[in-house]
């Protein structure tokens, strides 16, 4: 079997047992026995069923720093593919499956390759993306320092199952997706008849009026070539059509893309919900949840990378991303104490059309398994040429 034959055997392996959050014990098992052989100086996590393989080069040098994520959603998948998950409610639906064996792939070729390595590399297999903070707490756990030094640089990559054509990689120095935030408003009243909302200090209208100011707030305070982006994604009031309800909660992400931009909105849109309610006569409790920061490139690893895919797979496989994307990434955590690049790849199967193939986190979304030696490839070119650049 070729190496890519190997990497898609083992993607639809993982596809079909999807894992979630920060214990994915059987896809730890997957990988390790996929790691097997290999000259890895392995750890797996204490708090997480992560892994941490590192590869000693044959000349001693700096390291660099590969991840890919491993973790499924709580999705049930309803797409017709032989290898469709097997565990109801959980799929592989943002693609982790092939950033996994992607990584598999480049620790083969580095492996095959470790003569033409000046330094090391550190392999990094992460659960919790989604939402659970998988990457800050590999982190606390070491995996920055797991070659004794910390690394010079560190790269991850993305699949898109839309958008994107497919096998065309994309980066960008400086910001490359937003920081994801929450804020949960609950607005409290005084509940009474639906007859006589005179009698009463209905929530909902207040809370309604809210949600319709935070995009007003957004649209009218802050740079447009800086953007904010507020989505109210759940809104629960009340339990029939006659009883005002004593208090209505809504929760809302908030998507920015500098610091200075999400410390401003998460005190803009507090004093926004309060005010409103006070103006009502209500009372108005906010809480605002800090999730992953701004995934900022590097403007000269971005630069690189950008290059490395020219140079290794052909000049019609790269295209500036031209503008940040509204997803979050908890390589953010790695990016803020290492200098790096993230890039996003099209995974898009042949076919459909990029316009309206289901997006990556539905429960359609498909991706196409040809693009795994070349993802495995560039990671693995990424780390051989920058540590060469270094040693020169």
């Amino acid at each position: 079997m070729t190496l890519q034959d190997d990497l898609v055997e083992l993607r639809r392996a993982l596809h079909r047992e999807p894992e979630i959050g920060l214990d994915l014990p059987r896809t730890q098992e997957r990988v390790l026995a996929a790691l097997d052989g290999l000259p890895l100086e392995i750890t797996t996590g204490e708090r997480l069923t992560s892994v941490t393989a590192v590869l000693r080069g044959a000349r001693p040098g700096p390291a660099v720093l590969l991840r890919a994520d491993m973790d499924a959603l709580p999705v049930h998948e309803k797409t017709d593919v032989p290898y469709r998950s097997r565990v109801d409610g959980r799929m592989h639906a943002c693609g982790h499956d092939l950033h996994t064996a992607m990584l598999v792939g480049a620790a083969r070729l580095l492996s095959s390759r470790r003569s033409d390595l000046e330094g090391d590399v550190v392999l990094m297999f992460q659960p919790g993306e989604e939402g659970e903070e998988g990457a800050k707490l590999m982190i606390e756990e070491g995996v920055l320092d797991a070659a004794g030094d910390r690394p010079v640089a560190a790269y991850g990559m993305h699949v898109f199952s839309t958008t994107i054509p497919r096998g065309l990689f994309l980066t960008k120095g400086g910001p490359v997706l937003a920081a994801a935030d929450t804020l949960t408003v609950t607005v409290r009243g005084r509940g009474g008849h639906g007859s006589a909302p005179h009698r009463a200090l209905d929530p909902i209208p207040a809370a309604c009026e809210i949600v319709t100011a935070l995009q007003t707030h957004v649209t009218r305070t802050y740079d447009v070539f800086d953007p904010v982006v507020v989505t109210v994604g759940s809104f629960h009031a009340g339990t029939t059509d006659n009883v005002i309800p004593d208090e209505a909660r809504f929760e809302v992400t908030v998507r920015t893309f500098s610091a200075a931009t999400r410390d401003r909105v998460r005190e803009g849109l507090v004093r926004l919900a309060r005010g409103i309610g006070e103006a009502h006569g209500l009372t108005v409790d906010c809480a605002f949840g800090i999730g992953y920061p701004v995934t900022v490139n590097d403007d000269a690893e971005a630069e690189f990378a950008a290059r490395t895919v020219r140079e290794a797979l052909g000049e019609d496989r790269y295209f500036p991303l031209p503008t940040p994307a509204t997803g979050s990434e908890d390589f953010s955590y790695v990016l803020e104490q290492v200098p790096g690049a993230f890039l996003v790849v099209g995974a898009c199967p042949p076919g459909r059309d990029l316009a309206t193939a289901p997006s990556n986190h539905s429960a359609e979304a498909e991706f196409d398994d040809a693009i795994l030696g070349d993802g495995a490839a560039l990671l693995a070119e990424l780390a051989i040429r920058r540590l060469a650049r270094t040693a020169a």
